[in-house]
């Protein structure tokens, strides 16, 4: 393997292969003619505009300039990349767009639609109004910019899911690994970052029967008013703190493998359709529960949580228990390791001594140059074994608790060695196998599928077999 070899063309299939896909890429849709000479003056400016055709899909030459932007936008260099290697992932896409509609893989408006307010949602917050998102995207109102962003989002999402279709039987075995890595030249081994492992010990304020039957009487009420007539989605915008829903007014689409938390999906399914749940407890705080359509296994619902309040006292005593729990390691009265187990609140790293998992590749390792902001921040001066003073951490749905913090383990940047970086190295090996089975059903789909390339165009020099030489 030679990891050199059109290092360009790899490193755009790395950035694209499991993206969301936000490009905005429109798909060409025909009008109604209103004259004959209307009709030819359309016909030729389309034609003028049009670069490529694969399949049902059509790619515009500023489609190439879109997909610069968004490169760009989030954070991508884009020196490297010419307008032909672009175009040639702009059409892997709408082969993937195209294919995945010959599979009959099924992506419902409902879904879109849902994911498409949230994603404008996240955009009006970001930029400040509907009115900047509308220029941006050069579209003069809502309804328009509504419809062009759901053709987008719906092409977006057949594509995914094709790719993760291809990809989904692809499996490593540690021979696989062995040999990938053996014939990787050894100047030309990955290099890997300096890492840490971390570990916490987290104390949360014990919330007093009286907040909590405040949220209970709060969510009751919230139900007696929806049974009354009032919205269930406008009361979930004003009222939910639930930051992944409240916009969407506390809306979820869930079967009984949608990773809720068991509680959540007990009640859930128990409802009939156009019930609304009593409040009920999860970690999250307190919840209702209103079931819009069920579909079979899965069900549509809205939600509204609410998180009781914790006292300034119960704040005080969390702070006054961590801050003793750290005196006794400290003393080396017990093991960091130990007091996780037995005092810690936290029960996602409690078992395991306190040791934090990294979400991005499931093991114990935090490069530090990729580190989440807030942790780094918490840990960069920490000397080995030292252990921070009591920090207070407010989560993203409002919970304040206190937690200490230490460094267990340092890495130095280094070149990859196969028995201390094998996570690491099968993860560079999967990849691998994914991209030559995309390459592979890539080669097979553009044989059986109708491909034009116009213009200029008809002169770059593709990765892929496109004029099917």
């Amino acid at each position: 393997m030679n990891i050199s070899k059109n290092k360009v063309l790899y490193s755009i299939l790395l950035i694209f292969l499991f993206s969301a896909n936000n490009f905005a890429q429109e798909i060409i849709k025909e009008k109604e003619p209103e004259s004959k000479t209307q009709q030819k003056s359309s016909q030729r400016e389309k034609i003028d505009g049009i670069i490529a055709t694969i399949g049902d899909y059509m790619i515009l030459d500023s489609d190439i300039d879109k997909a610069y932007i968004e490169i760009s936008s989030q954070g991508n260099s884009i020196k490297d990349i010419t307008r032909c290697q672009m175009l040639g992932k702009l059409m892997e896409d709408k082969l993937y767009a195209h294919q995945a509609v010959q599979d009959s893989i099924v992506v419902s408006d409902a879904e879109i639609k849902s994911m498409m307010e949230e994603r404008i949602n996240y955009m009006v917050e970001n930029v400040g109004s509907m009115e900047k998102v509308l220029k941006y995207y050069k579209k003069d109102n809502e309804e328009d910019f509504k419809s062009y962003f759901f053709d987008i989002l719906k092409e977006n999402k057949l594509t995914s899911e094709m790719q993760k279709k291809i990809v989904d039987g692809v499996e490593i075995t540690p021979e696989e690994v062995r040999t990938f890595f053996k014939k990787i030249p050894a100047n030309e081994l990955p290099v890997f970052g300096a890492e840490m492992e971390v570990a916490q010990i987290v104390v949360t304020p014990k919330v007093t029967q009286d907040e909590k039957q405040i949220v209970i009487d709060k969510l009751k009420q919230l139900k007696k008013e929806v049974k009354e007539g009032a919205s269930f989605f406008s009361k979930a915008v004003l009222y939910s703190q639930d930051p992944g829903s409240r916009s969407n007014g506390g809306f979820y689409k869930m079967t009984r493998k949608t990773p809720f938390v068991k509680e959540f999906k007990d009640v859930a399914f128990s409802l009939a359709e156009g019930e609304i749940s009593e409040p009920f407890e999860t970690d999250f705080g307190f919840h209702i529960i209103f079931v819009e359509k069920i579909r079979g296994q899965e069900i549509d619902l809205r939600h509204i949580l609410l998180v009781p309040k914790v006292s300034e006292k119960a704040l005080a005593d969390a702070k006054e228990n961590i801050k003793l729990i750290r005196k006794r390691i400290v003393d080396k009265e017990i093991t960091f390791a130990d007091a996780a187990r037995k005092f810690s609140d936290e029960k996602e790293t409690r078992a395991n001594g306190g040791q934090l998992l990294n979400p991005k590749t499931q093991d114990t390792h935090f490069e530090m140059t990729k580190m989440d902001p807030s942790v780094y921040s918490q840990v960069s001066n920490l000397k080995d074994t030292e252990i921070s003073n009591p920090i207070l951490d407010e989560d993203q749905k409002g919970v304040k608790k206190y937690k200490i913090i230490t460094v267990t383990n340092r890495i130095n940047e280094h070149t990859a060695d196969y028995a201390k970086d094998y996570v690491k190295i099968k993860d560079l090996a999967l990849k691998d196998k994914q991209i030559k089975a995309i390459a592979k059903w890539t080669d097979e789909k553009i044989k059986e599928t109708y491909i034009k390339i116009n213009g200029e165009y008809k002169d770059c020099s593709f990765a892929n077999n496109w004029f099917k030489k």
